[in-house]
């Protein structure tokens, strides 16, 4: 796959219980300036939806994941400007080696429901992340 074919990736990551999110700034044609986003952005170059979301949450958060723990969730079509979504579940003790890369005003490990709820959160992201979390929770094991 190459760039054309798709516009950048995000991953819902998943510390334990809690997920983590990062605010948006307030650069100049930075769309939803000072919300609550995921970790990803656009491609660059020649990647693939998977290259491009490991990138992004590198340089967002200093994490190298295992692209092992990434499952497709969610394309969301904006304008021909197709957008990969990705789930990762990682132990509570990731938020310990968040190295904070500097892309954005901040980042935080919440509750998944407070970025659903939350009224500064990318809106059309908080439905993706509330049809996964239905999903999730319709999986036999689950509560």
């Amino acid at each position: 796959m190459n760039s054309r074919r798709f516009y950048g990736a995000k991953v819902m990551l998943f510390a334990g219980d809690d997920l983590l999110v990062l605010r948006r700034d307030f650069a100049p044609g930075l769309a939803w300036p000072g919300m609550l986003d995921f970790p990803g952005g656009v491609a660059e170059g020649d990647e693939d939806p998977v290259a491009c979301v490991l990138r992004e949450t590198r340089e967002e958060l200093g994490l190298t994941l295992d692209p092992g723990l990434l499952r497709w969730v969610h394309l969301r079509d904006a304008g021909g400007r197709r957008s990969w979504f990705f789930a990762a579940h990682g132990p509570a003790s990731l938020v310990d080696e968040v190295r904070f890369g500097g892309e954005g005003l901040e980042w935080a490990a919440i509750p998944p429901m407070d970025f659903v709820n939350a009224p500064d959160a990318v809106w059309p992201f908080r439905g993706i992340l509330a049809n996964y979390l239905a999903s999730e929770k319709k999986k036999p094991g689950r509560a």
